[in-house]
């Protein structure tokens, strides 16, 4: 006796005419789907979380849960693309949320009242290098760090933020956010080396003891506008 068996893994039917998707045609199903401005995050932010806590006014919570994901949202808020909103289901009723106001507000304010980052609960006893203080190797540190691992970020220029410093304009990024957003992850332990290049990867991870290498050296490559002549 041949047996039906049901295909779970089929993407449920959301769009059938009735507009109750499955629930007509089949039996319920649980389905777990990212909110769309979640979904389009470039940093990956619980944006429906902190945006519920801004709008109740407890702007710290809303912050904190907000860097628990990015710990750079005064620039993130200011040099990010915004995505979120264009993928906003509001957009079809009237106006997307404005998204990136709200992050950049949470993150100056949390600048002007000088709200520390969370630390780890106990330490690792682990203790990784990362190659390069650009934002990809100061939020690898973050995270690290919060984990209970011991960081040192190792930079061959003479300041920290890479290409946030180096290739956005002043006006875009004010470089006292950019200072105050790195100096909030060295209070959380992480230590930054300047003018420091590292050429021998291996010999330095194993002279100085680190347990594992993250290398966050960007990809400083000028791109053709490719304009005819």
């Amino acid at each position: 006796m041949s047996t039906r068996r049901q295909d779970l893994t089929r993407p449920a039917d959301l769009h059938h005419e009735s507009f109750s998707g499955p629930l007509r045609r089949r039996r319920p199903e649980y389905l777990d789907y990212l909110p769309p401005c979640n979904d389009r995050c470039p940093a990956g932010e619980n944006i429906q979380a902190w945006l519920a806590a801004a709008l109740a006014g407890r702007f710290r919570e809303a912050w904190e849960i907000l860097t628990q994901d990015n710990p750079l949202p005064a620039i993130h808020g200011r040099v990010c693309y915004h995505p979120c909103e264009t993928a906003c289901n509001r957009a079809v009723l009237d106006v997307p949320v404005s998204i990136h106001a709200v992050e950049r507000f949470l993150g100056d304010r949390a600048i002007e009242e000088s709200w520390p980052l969370v630390g780890p609960s106990q330490e690792s006893g682990r203790k990784i290098l990362v190659v390069g203080a650009g934002p990809s190797g100061l939020s690898v540190a973050y995270h690290l760090r919060r984990r209970g691992h011991e960081v040192e970020i190792r930079e061959a220029g003479p300041v920290a933020g890479g290409m946030m410093h180096f290739g956005i304009p002043a006006y875009r990024l004010p470089r006292k956010i950019l200072d105050a957003e790195v100096k909030r992850i060295e209070d959380l332990g992480v230590r930054i080396v300047l003018n420091h290049k590292v050429e021998e990867l291996l010999q330095e991870k194993e002279a100085d003891g680190f347990d594992a290498v993250f290398v966050a050296i960007g990809a400083h490559l000028s791109k053709r506008v490719d304009i005819p002549a």
